[in-house]
C-alpha cells in the first residue's frame, strides 16, 4: 500500500471509529483536531489521490459512515444515560438492536456499585444502549418485567428481553468485582459484542478465575412488549 493510501486509511479510520463524542481527537503528534480538521486532512489526501475510483467513492463513503455514527452518539450511544420517561424506556428497548437497562433505587449501595461498571462499559461498546431507570419512574415496566430485586439489568436483543442480571448473583455475589467479570456475563447473554471497540483502547481481560465466578446462565426470558399510546 503507497503511503498516500495509508494516510487516508489512518485518516478515515480516526473519522470514522465509534465512540462516544467525536468532538475532538488526538493526532499523532499529541494535539486535538476536530471532525472538520480531520475530515479536510482526509478531503486533501484523496484529492491529490492517482486512483479515480478512491476519489469518486471514498469521500461519499466516509461522510456516510461520519453520518450514520452521528446520528449514534446523538441518540445516547456511547453513554449511560438515566431516562425518566416510561414511554420512551420502552421505545428505546423496543427499537435498539441491543440495550441494556439498570433499574435501579437510589437507596441501595449495590446498584451505585452497578452503576459504575455499566458506566465504563457504556464506551466501549458503541453498538449497545446503556440505560438506568429509577424504578419508581417506571411502575407499569417493573410489574411487566417481574423486576423484583435491585439492582435489576435486563438485556434486550431486538426489541426482546433475552436475559437479566438479578442482584450480585451472578457476580459472585460480593460489592467487589471487576469490570470484565460483568462485561464477561453481558456478553455471553450476546447483547454486547466482543469486536467492538471504544476509541479509548481500553479492553478489560477476563482471567480464569472470573469466569468461574459467573455462576449463572442466560435465562429463557422471552418477553416481547409493546405499549399501547
Amino acid at each position: 500500500m503507497s503511503s498516500s493510501k495509508s494516510s487516508v486509511a489512518a485518516l478515515a479510520a480516526r473519522l470514522t471509529q465509534p465512540g462516544p463524542s467525536a468532538s475532538k481527537r488526538a493526532d499523532d503528534d499529541g494535539s486535538d483536531l476536530d471532525d472538520e480538521e480531520l475530515f479536510a486532512q482526509l478531503e486533501a489526501e484523496i484529492e491529490n489521490d492517482s486512483d479515480i475510483a478512491l476519489r469518486e467513492r471514498g469521500l461519499e463513503k466516509i461522510k456516510r459512515d461520519m453520518e450514520a455514527l452521528k446520528q449514534m452518539r446523538q441518540s445516547g450511544h456511547g453513554r449511560y444515560d438515566e431516562i425518566i420517561d416510561e414511554k420512551e424506556v420502552v421505545r428505546i428497548s423496543a427499537n435498539e438492536p441491543r440495550c441494556v437497562i439498570h433499574f435501579y433505587h437510589s437507596n441501595f449501595k449495590r446498584c451505585e456499585i452497578m452503576d459504575k461498571h455499566l458506566g465504563s462499559l457504556a464506551p466501549k461498546y458503541f453498538n449497545t444502549r446503556f440505560l438506568r431507570v429509577f424504578v419508581e419512574n417506571v411502575p407499569w415496566l417493573v410489574e411487566k418485567l417481574g423486576v423484583k430485586v435491585l439492582p435489576c439489568v435486563v438485556c434486550f436483543i431486538d426489541g426482546v428481553s433475552k436475559d437479566r442480571l438479578i442482584g450480585f448473583e451472578d457476580l459472585g455475589n460480593k460489592d467487589y468485582f471487576e469490570t470484565a467479570t460483568l462485561e464477561w456475563r453481558l456478553m455471553n447473554s450476546g447483547v454486547i459484542q466482543k469486536e467492538q471497540k471504544c476509541d479509548s483502547g481500553v479492553t478489560y481481560g477476563v482471567s480464569s478465575s472470573v469466569r468461574q465466578n459467573i455462576r449463572g446462565q442466560p435465562v429463557d426470558d422471552d418477553f416481547d412488549f409493546d405499549l399501547d399510546d
